[in-house]
């Protein structure tokens, strides 16, 4: 089954006889059709309108031999093709036993630990090669961490300055040295191997640096520097004009301010703590995107559908919120302790926005639960109501909730909101330092890794402002324990878009996906992710957090909701804050804004 009508066209999935399909409309010896839950094209020659017989004759199997990897170090690379400049889909050690399909030109065709592949066929031998029974040495290492007082550490391929930097690693990450030399450690990172400058390991792990709130300070304020374009502010250790500069904060940076005295304010910016001159703040925040520096433009988007319908849909799902309503349970429903206390009475009551059978459910209740009752009310149906506690992080929203959401209009002129309607298939050519020292410095695992990022956009067409945003409202600044790393089956993950984390197993399903996914790395989480974000919802159509939370097309299609991102009914919105402080960064750009339009 392949995915146009073209013999050149790329295989979407291989049927065997007698598998059953759906067949939407045939062209020119083609037909689309639907099996396994994929779409795609298939030579009509090969359907039938019963299901074929298995026949009397067997099936002659592929003709195959067991052979066994003999290698004399390391291990051997499994790969897609015969070639190798091929993707590696595995390392097979020493002695693993393989089924040999065929040999071409020095490659051999076989399965290994479920998996088909090709492999030099040098490394194949029809017996099993004696293994080692000496036991190896293992290589001595020391565990260090990283120390660095701003920015992240360069691990890179050799001990130089001039070396390229495999990855960057934050403050307060493990690594394994293996040796020192001349200045330089070789260390073990993320599953990798590279060079570090001794002097930024130290043998404890280090305290944190003066996060966004140090001393545990509340009373805060944003404002913004207020310096002439080109120029800078400088933060300083102390309250002083002579102390040392820790940082120069350009035109516009928001900064996080704790006190003001005699002429100086205590500001975190950028991941720092520091001093600055009050004078050159001020509360007015900078221009956004598109009043200055960029330019936007609009596209309406028709839907067949109305608001009111839209609705309807959505509540059929149960959309998401964190607000509190208040909720009601009929008063059959509820066992009386006192006027106060009571307890539900069987199984299958839930509670509702309002006293009576008409209002939406705001969700269960089970048998046995205590309730603590607030007021009693005559409902709308004749019978009397409990307002009850319902103390839930998450509820089922209200209709009001759900169209006041749904509503573009609601949000289109909203300088902030509004980018929610951004097409995220579109790449922003964004500067890496900038976002590195402006936006990543202090985010946990993410910090130094809007090169990652940029090329996680590039590589698969999906707006790299969009992934940083994402990554950060899902991972908590950089800080979540599915993004810096949990084990399973003895192998550390990342994940850092909440991929496959489901409600109520977000930890266990999402790091099961991650493994499942091959993200051994934090750069494999960000780029694997993308792929996923680009294949499943941009690359599908659904390339605006309207789309991806609402997916009004599918709507219009099937008169259901389906394929939509989130529960959460304010997902969309939450996420754009993040967006345009980015957006506002940059020096130029160019925004399109797909805006849906209802009957």
């Amino acid at each position: 089954m392949i995915k146009s009508g073209s013999e050149s066209a790329s295989i979407v999935a291989k049927l065997s006889k007698g598998t059953e399909v759906t067949v939407y409309s045939e062209s020119k010896g083609w037909a689309k059709i639907k099996a396994n839950g994929k779409d795609g094209y298939v030579s009509a020659k090969y359907l039938s309108t019963t299901k074929p017989g298995t026949g009397s004759t067997a099936v002659t199997p592929e003709k195959t031999t067991t052979k066994y990897v003999n290698v004399s170090s390391g291990t051997l690379n499994m790969r897609k093709s015969g070639s190798e400049s091929a993707s590696i889909v595995a390392k097979l050690s020493k002695g693993t036993e393989v089924t040999f399909y065929s040999e071409s030109k020095g490659w051999a065709k076989i399965k290994a630990n479920g998996k088909d592949g090709y492999v030099s066929t040098k490394f194949l031998s029809t017996t099993k090669p004696e293994m080692d029974t000496k036991p190896s040495i293992p290589e001595k290492t020391t565990t260090k961490y990283v120390n660095v007082s701003s920015g992240s550490l360069n691990m890179r391929n050799k001990p130089s300055e001039s070396a390229s930097i495999i990855v960057k690693l934050a403050r307060g990450v493990e690594v394994e040295v293996i040796s020192e030399s001349n200045g330089w450690s070789k260390v073990k990172a993320y599953g990798g191997e590279g060079y570090v400058s001794t002097q930024y390991l130290s043998a404890t792990k280090p305290g944190s640096l003066p996060g966004l709130n140090p001393d545990g300070e509340e009373n805060t304020l944003v404002k913004y520097v207020n310096v002439n374009d080109g120029s800078s502010l400088n933060m300083r250790s102390q309250a002083s004009a002579s102390a040392s500069i820790i940082a120069k904060l350009v035109n516009n940076t928001a900064v996080t301010v704790y006190s003001e005295s005699n002429g100086w304010s205590r500001v975190t910016a950028n991941g720092k703590t520091g001093y600055v001159s009050t004078q050159y703040l001020t509360v007015k925040a900078p221009e956004g995107p598109g009043s200055s520096n960029g330019s936007i433009i609009r596209i309406d988007k028709e839907y067949n559908l109305t608001m009111e319908k839209m609705v309807e849909i959505q509540m059929a799902v149960n959309g998401q919120t964190d607000k509190n309503y208040k909720t009601y349970i009929r008063e059959d429903g509820v066992t009386l302790i006192n006027s106060t206390k009571g307890t539900v009475k069987g199984t299958g009551w839930r509670v509702r926005g309002g006293a009576g059978s008409n209002y939406w459910v705001v969700g269960p209740v089970s048998n046995n639960q205590s309730l603590n009752i607030k007021s009693k009310v005559k409902g709308s149906d004749g019978y009397y109501w409990y307002e009850v506690d319902y103390n839930k992080t998450w509820v089922n929203a209200s209709p009001e909730d759900i169209e006041y959401n749904l509503n573009p209009n609601n949000f289109v002129n909203d300088p902030v909101k509004s980018f929610q309607f951004v097409k995220l298939s579109q790449v922003t050519n964004m500067n890496v330092s900038e976002v590195n020292n402006r936006i990543l410095s202090g985010k946990g695992i993410l910090q130094g890794q809007a090169a990652t990022f940029t090329a996680a956009g590039e590589k698969y067409g999906v707006n790299e402002i969009y992934l940083i945003s994402h990554a950060l409202l899902e991972t908590g600044n950089g800080t979540s324990p599915l993004a810096t790393g949990v084990k399973v089956n003895g192998k550390t993950v990342y994940n850092m878009y909440g991929v496959g984390a489901f409600d109520g197993t977000a930890l266990s399903s999402g790091a099961q996906y991650a493994y499942n996914a091959g993200w051994f790395t934090p750069e494999a989480a960000i780029i694997g992710g993308a792929e996923f974000i680009a294949k499943g919802y941009i690359s599908a159509g659904q390339d605006t957090l309207y789309k991806m939370r609402w997916n009004p097309t599918a709507a219009e299609k099937y008169g259901y909701a389906s394929h939509q991102y989130a529960t959460d009914i304010g997902w969309a919105t939450k996420q754009v804050k993040q967006i345009y402080n980015l957006y506002s960064l940059l020096d130029s750009y160019k925004l399109t804004i797909e805006v849906p339009k209802y009957k």
